[in-house]
């Protein structure tokens, strides 16, 4: 696929709103551009206007598959006074960078890897090229979590996500944990407070115990420290009245040597032992636990994009870790096991930014290095 069709491509999926949710819409687009070129690919409804898309070219009877996968959602715009070019849809091309939210997280990396499918649909493959979209990453990784519930990750034999990642190989990142601890006391004017039970109060005790409840915890190799913080808390209705209902949100960071379930638990130990004492009443709810992704830096599959990324820039790719959490934390929940990486074009600060961009360059040389890398595992 010609530059001039890429930029298009990713401008015209850059001007479909899906904003946490509508992202049939990308869906419906690709499925046309990809009948239009000779390959099929289904739709899987998530919720009525939310469907992930999944296409496939090569061998249908080989077991050596290998998966190109993309997120079609975007976080919310904010202002749009804070874009310039012609508001966060307008898939602007300015000074050889394209405009508009989602540029860079993800619907660049969408483009360059449908386009790969495209561009090799009639290539003489001895495995399966795969891709998928899928929905809510943003908030949840809903349709990451479902298809692989449904079986659709059970044969991955390795995984590139396209996220942004600023010309860097991400061979792991952090997982990420969301959870709500709620208070419940007994309202009382504030005159007599010990007529009732301060639900501040007792939430204050466990953000004091979680403040120093990881101290112990080893930082990862390759990932580094377990990272925790609180980061809401709601309580009281007014100044006089002892509140009778409180709630705060966290957020953890689990790595692989300290795990979701160890994070969870460490957090429930928390609980129970506050809830031992008079008229503490403490409730924790996981909104979301996604696991972390890692990849030994000498498999196999890590030396085959470097070999790609070599090919087409004649540079080697730097080897890095995030802390993000990405639809990689639902895919390998799978009981099959696969390599991942995380590789695409733009840079990661640009993700969730106002005026958010991407560089057609990038855009073209991860097209080119995608397509090199599928070659070189399926030819």
């Amino acid at each position: 696929m010609n530059e001039a069709t890429l930029v298009k491509l990713t401008q015209d999926l850059i001007r479909l709103d899906t904003v946490n949710d509508h992202e049939e819409t990308v869906s419906d687009y690709l499925a046309n551009l990809f009948s239009a070129n000779g390959i099929t690919a289904k739709k899987l409804t998530y919720t009525p206007g939310r469907t992930s898309l999944i296409a496939e070219i090569g061998d249908p009877t080989s077991k050596n598959v290998l998966v190109f996968s993309g997120h079609q959602d975007t976080v919310a715009t904010g202002d749009t006074a804070d874009w310039p070019y012609a508001g966060p849809f307008s898939g602007e091309l300015h000074a050889g960078r394209i405009y508009g939210r989602g540029a860079a997280d993800m619907k660049s990396g969408l483009a360059a890897m449908a386009a790969t499918l495209i561009a090799l649909k009639d290539a003489p493959l001895k495995g399966r090229l795969r891709f998928v979209a899928t929905v809510g990453e943003e908030f949840g990784a809903h349709g990451a979590r479902e298809l692989t519930e449904q079986g659709y990750a059970d044969d991955f034999g390795g995984l590139v996500i396209g996220e942004p990642t600023g010309e860097q190989l991400i061979f792991a990142h952090s997982g990420s944990i969301d959870y709500t601890v709620t208070s419940i006391g007994k309202a009382a004017h504030s005159s007599l407070p010990e007529t009732g039970i301060n639900a501040i109060t007792n939430l204050v005790k466990f953000i004091t115990a979680e403040a120093h409840a990881f101290d112990d915890v080893a930082p990862h190799p390759a990932l580094g420290d377990f990272v925790h913080s609180v980061t809401v808390i709601k309580g009281g209705t007014q100044v006089n009245n002892i509140p009778g209902y409180a709630q705060l949100a966290g957020n953890m960071r689990p790595i692989p040597s300290f795990n979701n379930e160890q994070a969870i638990g460490r957090l429930q130990a928390i609980i129970d032992k506050l809830n031992q004492q008079p008229d503490v009443n403490l409730q924790l709810k996981v909104d979301f636990s996604f696991v972390p992704v890692l990849t030994a830096t000498d498999d196999p599959f890590v030396a085959a994009l470097q070999a790609s990324a070599k090919q087409v820039t004649d540079k080697n790719l730097p080897e890095t870790v995030i802390h993000g959490a990405t639809d990689a934390s639902e895919f390998t929940k799978s009981a099959h096991k696969f390599p991942v990486i995380i590789f695409g074009p733009g840079d990661w600060s640009a993700a969730h930014q106002a005026n958010e961009s991407v560089s057609v360059a990038k855009i073209v040389s991860a097209q080119k290095i995608y397509q090199a890398l599928a070659l070189r595992q399926l030819s």
